[in-house]
C-alpha cells in the first residue's frame, strides 16, 4: 500500500488526526480575511461583464493579422471611446469586443478598424448584443443561481436537518464570494462560460461537503446514550475520515482544469478557455477548502449550542476529569464505530484503546509429545 493509502486508512480509523473542529477559529478567521478581501475587490475594482450581459459588438479579423493584441487595443479603443478587449484566437485571426455600443456605431468603428488594421471591412465579421437583452441574459443567470441555492437549503433540510442546510449554504456563498472576488481582482471577462463555470463548482462543493454530513449523520445516530465523545469529537473524526478522499477527488479535477487555464489560456494563447476555467479553479479550490474547514465545523458550532448536546459535552468532560484525577489516559477513543456499538456500551466504559486480549487455544499443545521441547 502507498503512503498515502496507508495514511487515508489511519485517519479513516481514527489512529491519527487532525483537530480541525477545535482550531476552527482559525480557519474562521482566514475564511473572514478571504471574503473581505474578494468583496474590496469586487466594490473597489467590480466586474468586467461581457457584452453578453451589457451588450455591445465582437469584430472578428482575418486570420493571420500582422496587428498586435495591444495594438489592435489601441485602435479599437480611438476608433469607439471606449474599452476594447482583444483576444487572439487560435488561427491568428483577432476577436475585439466592445461593450456600450449600438449597431449604428458599429458600422463607423468597423469601417475605421479596418482602415486602421490594413485589411476590408467586409472581412471583418461583427456580431451584435443588444444592451436589453443583455440584461436579460444576466438576470437570468442570477436567478437561475438563486433557484439553485434554494433548492440545495431545502433538499439538505430534509435529508439532514436545517443545521447542515444553513451550514451548506454559508460554505456555498463563502465559495461563490471568493470566485467571483478573484474574477474582480484579475479582471478576466465575465461571460456564460463564467456562469456555467460556478454551477459547476457549487455542484462539486455541495457533493463534497454532503460525503461529510452524510458520515456525521450515520455517526451520530443515539450520541447521547454514551459519555465518550462530544459531537465535535465526532464531527472531527467524520471530516479525517474522509479527507484523503476528498484531497484525491480535489487533485484529480484539478489537473484538467489546471491545464485548461495556464497551457491552453496562457501559453497557447485562448483567452476563452479563461472565461469558465478560472471559475472552476478557484471555485474547486474553495470548495474543497470550505467542505473541510468551514461546513461541518459550523454544524459543530450549531448542535453544541442545543441542550442536550451541552449536557451531553458536559457529561463527557466531568467523565474525562475524573479519569485524569485517577491517573487514567483521557484520550477520547477515535476508531470508526458503528451504530450497535452505543447501545452495547456502558456508562463508565474506560475510553481507551487498549490491545485486544485473545483467548487461550483449547487446542494448543494438543498432540505434542510430553517432555521438555528441543
Amino acid at each position: 500500500m502507498s503512503k498515502l493509502g496507508n495514511l487515508g486508512a489511519r485517519l479513516h480509523r481514527g489512529e491519527v488526526g487532525y483537530d480541525f473542529v477545535g482550531n476552527r477559529k482559525i480557519w474562521y478567521g482566514i475564511s473572514i480575511l478571504i471574503t473581505i478581501t474578494a468583496i474590496l475587490g469586487l466594490t473597489v475594482r467590480g466586474l468586467n461583464m461581457g457584452i453578453e450581459f451589457q451588450g455591445g459588438a465582437a469584430f472578428t479579423t482575418p486570420k493571420n493579422m500582422s496587428a498586435s493584441v495591444s495594438q489592435a487595443e489601441k485602435y479599437a479603443e480611438d476608433a469607439s471611446g471606449h474599452d476594447a478587449v482583444v483576444q487572439k484566437l487560435g488561427d491568428g485571426s483577432l476577436r475585439i469586443q466592445i461593450a456600450g455600443i449600438d449597431t449604428d456605431k458599429s458600422d463607423s468603428i468597423k469601417t475605421k478598424l479596418a482602415k486602421d488594421l490594413g485589411t476590408s471591412s467586409e472581412s471583418i465579421a461583427a456580431d451584435l448584443v443588444g444592451p436589453s437583452w443583455g440584461d436579460q441574459v444576466a438576470n437570468k443567470a442570477w436567478e437561475g443561481l438563486a433557484i439553485f441555492m434554494v433548492l440545495v437549503v431545502i433538499y439538505l433540510a430534509i435529508a439532514f436537518e436545517w443545521r447542515m442546510a444553513l451550514a451548506a449554504l454559508v460554505a456555498l456563498i463563502h465559495d461563490i464570494t471568493i470566485t467571483i472576488g478573484i474574477y474582480a481582482l484579475v479582471g478576466f471577462e465575465v461571460t456564460p462560460g463564467t456562469v456555467i463555470g460556478l454551477l459547476t463548482i457549487l455542484g462539486y462543493s455541495l457533493y463534497d461537503t454532503v460525503v461529510v454530513f452524510d458520515s456525521l449523520k450515520e455517526q451520530t445516530k443515539d450520541i447521547t446514550k454514551q459519555t465518550r465523545w462530544t459531537y465535535s469529537d465526532i464531527a472531527n473524526r467524520s471530516i479525517n475520515g474522509t479527507l484523503v478522499r476528498s484531497i484525491n477527488t480535489t487533485v484529480v479535477a484539478l489537473l484538467p482544469v489546471a491545464a485548461l487555464l495556464f497551457i491552453g489560456g496562457g501559453f497557447l494563447g485562448a483567452g476563452v478557455l479563461n472565461d469558465i476555467s478560472l471559475s472552476l479553479f478557484v471555485g474547486l479550490a474553495a470548495g474543497a477548502y470550505s467542505s473541510i474547514f468551514i461546513a461541518t465545523p459550523l454544524v459543530a458550532d450549531l448542535k453544541e449550542a442545543e441542550p442536550q448536546m451541552k449536557a451531553l459535552k458536559k457529561r463527557v468532560l466531568a467523565k474525562r476529569a475524573q479519569a485524569a484525577a485517577q491517573g487514567e489516559p483521557v484520550e477520547p477513543e477515535v476508531t470508526a464505530r458503528s451504530d450497535d456499538d452505543y447501545d452495547d456500551e456502558p456508562e463508565d466504559a474506560a475510553a481507551v484503546v487498549g490491545p485486544r486480549t485473545q483467548p487461550a487455544s483449547r487446542n494448543r499443545g494438543r498432540g505434542r509429545p510430553s517432555g521438555k521441547r528441543r
